[in-house]
């Protein structure tokens, strides 16, 4: 059949340009560099242990067999929000199963006709798909730059009931910041602006008990709509949204990735839970896993690269599909698992390993890391 035939072709040029895309299998003995694990706790066995001898009934249920809204709301999710909602001193929490169903979904579930969306230009693809998804008008305002988004607005927010601003906290393929703070003056000066935050790769490894960015910068409050993923670096699984009590109403009656996928197992929500509460006591985690990223991104420029990261995602780029593959088996040689990132998930012509820092990576390795970086 033709279809066969034209998928094959499309496959085959994908490899041609050295765009193609396989499962890879981690080779034992590596240092990984490529998980969001950012605290260490995937192999942390004293941590796990603690939670298997502090589990009990429901909470040993590996599945909810349900959606929430049949007979999926377990007790489990019900503990996990009000922990949620309390850490951050908001009015109401949902948890959702992934982070990806959070920003395809939370938009479609509030915009209007006469809704206006503004994103960063390098927001992640789930939240362009959940602006897609949305119908609504929408603007991407240049990387970071919140002076071109207080331009967009005052040419066109008067024109809306509505204006969502989206953006990361820490952008995933760069690793740097947003500057929260700015964020928040825009709202104060446009009445009609909510604030929409993923802070996927905030959560864990910001602020001081590792709520992430925003609370790191005192700014949490001030946030409308703030994504949280569990499957990071809480090592769990799922997301959450931190929001007020009529928006979670809201998102429980019109979210379409929420009302028809069965619920997160509780055993899984009794992890996330037990996580969540850990994070105060795991400061020197934090502190090592920052301290490491700035390391990192010193060598890293040292070299005359560009390498703009303010996290543990420390991008180190080489231009070309081909030199990405050959730069990440050097690195594997070295005894570090770290993939190419390329097009389209980056632009054109940036093609990069993106090392992905964690807290257990042992200090003897870290140098090996730094010592590889500095020899090109």
């Amino acid at each position: 059949m033709e279809f066969y035939a034209r998928l094959a072709a499309e496959l085959a040029a994908l490899k041609a340009r050295g765009a193609y895309r396989a499962l890879p299998a981690i080779p034992p003995g590596l240092h990984n560099l490529s998980s969001n694990d950012y605290l260490g706790l995937l192999r942390d066995e004293a941590l796990r242990e603690a939670f298997h001898a502090q589990l009990s009934g429901e909470d040993r249920l590996l599945s909810a067999a349900s959606s929430r809204l049949l007979t999926g709301d377990t007790a489990a999710a019900r503990a996990l929000e009000a922990d949620l909602a309390a850490a951050y001193g908001a009015e109401a929490a949902l948890v959702l199963d992934s982070g990806y169903h959070a920003n395809t979904g939370i938009l479609p579930a509030l915009a209007g006709p006469r809704t206006l969306v503004l994103a960063d230009k390098l927001s992640h693809a789930s939240m362009i798909d959940g602006i897609r998804a949305s119908g609504c008008k929408f603007f991407r305002y240049r990387h970071n730059d919140l002076s071109h988004a207080r331009q967009l607005l005052e040419r066109h927010a008067t024109g809306f009931d509505d204006v969502f601003l989206m953006t990361e906290s820490v952008f995933s393929m760069d690793g740097d910041r947003t500057d929260l703070r700015a964020l928040v003056a825009l709202k104060r000066d446009f009445p009609n602006l909510l604030l929409y935050l993923d802070e996927a790769h905030g959560v864990g490894v910001f602020g001081e008990t590792g709520l992430g960015c925003a609370h790191e910068d005192g700014v949490a409050a001030e946030i409308d709509l703030l994504v949280g993923t569990c499957g990071k670096a809480l090592c769990s699984l799922g997301a959450y949204v931190i929001c007020r009590q009529t928006v979670r109403e809201a998102l429980i009656n019109r979210m379409r990735p929420f009302i028809f996928t069965t619920a997160l197992p509780p055993i899984n929500l009794a992890w996330t839970r037990f996580v969540l509460r850990a994070l105060p006591a795991m400061a020197d985690r934090r502190a090592r896993l920052r301290a490491m990223g700035r390391r990192l991104a010193q060598a890293i420029r040292a070299t005359g690269r560009d390498c703009v990261s303010d996290s543990q995602i420390v991008p180190y780029l080489v231009g070309s599909n081909d030199a990405a593959a050959r730069a990440a088996e050097a690195f594997r040689a070295a005894g570090f698992h770290v993939l190419p990132i390329r097009p389209p998930t980056v632009p054109e012509g940036t093609a990069r390993l993106r090392f992905s820092l964690t807290a257990d990576l042992p200090e003897p390795a870290f140098a090996t890391l730094l010592e590889r970086v500095a020899h090109g």
